[in-house]
């Protein structure tokens, strides 16, 4: 039996991102109230897994992810799911759209939802909750202090409320990405559609220091997917880097830029690397360059071996 902690309470897009992995029949569930207290209970082995949201579309990274995957006891990405996220505007039974003057959510999905409400509930104010599901938790128990709630619409069914309107937000094609997070494990083995996270901090600040990270990618043909600012907590003006590039560390180029970034960051924290949610092996461009790389390692040995290539 594998226990699956999740970025909860039930009813939120996390679980579904959780459902979606290949569980298997004694497989446990267990939702936690944040992202911390479920990448803790990874870390104090009370969870063997957790699912929590990453990076969304419209928003960009999940501070609380990124921040906790940053510091304390080092975490693994096994895996990453891709949701596409339409939200439900829920009520209690007899509440009508006009009856509507506040709407809780989570501020992600207030950020997705802006233009949709200011056409369809344009008097409702909206309050901040934890999550969405949280949001409509607390309106089925009746302890909110709004009249409806913008959630997964699966919270309807999970905590008993009405749909008043789906397909709710801004963008039809909004995403979330989820990952599966472990104690430190080998990777998988590499498919050739793969993504590396990792978390850089530099020596200390001083001009070009990001550039000198960029280079370590660039010059080796390594594709940056994302990259963000964190503060460190520690004062102000210090921060450090998440990012994710593309490839798998077990390729050649990858691997070199690792090295590299080993040598000019003053701490590299590797996160894992891992097969990208529907994507297609790379092209024959790709495995082209990564023997590239394997040859000029295997000649530069050869010198150094034997004095000739």
């Amino acid at each position: 039996m594998t226990t699956y902690a999740y970025f909860g309470p039930a009813g939120t897009f996390t679980e579904a991102a959780t459902r979606s992995l290949p569980l298997g029949a004694d497989d446990e569930l267990v939702p936690l109230a944040t992202v911390p207290h479920a990448l803790a209970a990874v870390r104090e082995g009370r969870a063997d897994r957790a699912v929590v949201p990453i990076e969304n579309s419209v928003e960009g990274g999940v501070p609380a992810t990124l921040d906790d995957l940053a510091s304390g006891t080092p975490l693994v990405i096994l895996r990453e799911v891709l949701v596409n996220v339409r939200f439900a505007l829920l009520v209690r039974p007899g509440t009508t759209l006009a009856d509507v003057r506040r709407i809780g959510t989570h501020p992600h999905g207030e950020a997705q939802c802006r233009r949709w409400l200011a056409e369809h509930v344009p008097q409702a104010a909206y309050v901040a909750t934890s999550s969405t599901a949280a949001a409509a938790a607390a309106l089925a128990a009746g302890t909110a202090t709004y009249d409806a709630a913008i959630s997964a619409p699966i919270a309807a069914q999970t905590y008993g409320l009405e749909t008043l309107a789906e397909g709710v937000g801004d963008n039809p094609d909004g995403v979330t990405r989820f990952v599966l997070v472990s104690r430190p494990v080998p990777p998988p083995l590499p498919t050739g559609a793969d993504r590396t996270t990792l978390v850089l901090s530099m020596r200390h600040d001083h001009p070009g220091a990001l550039l000198q990270i960029l280079d370590e990618l660039a010059v080796r043909g390594v594709n940056l997917s994302r990259i963000e600012s964190r503060p460190t907590g520690e004062r102000l003006g210090d921060y450090l880097f998440s990012v994710d590039c593309d490839g798998h560390v077990d390729d050649a180029n990858v691997g070199e830029a690792l090295m590299g970034l080993r040598r000019v960051c003053a701490d590299v924290r590797y996160l894992g690397s891992y097969p990208k949610a529907g994507q297609v092996p790379a092209d024959r461009e790709r495995a082209v360059a990564d023997a590239r790389f394997r040859d000029s390692a295997a000649w530069l040995a050869r010198i150094r071996e034997s004095g000739t290539a």
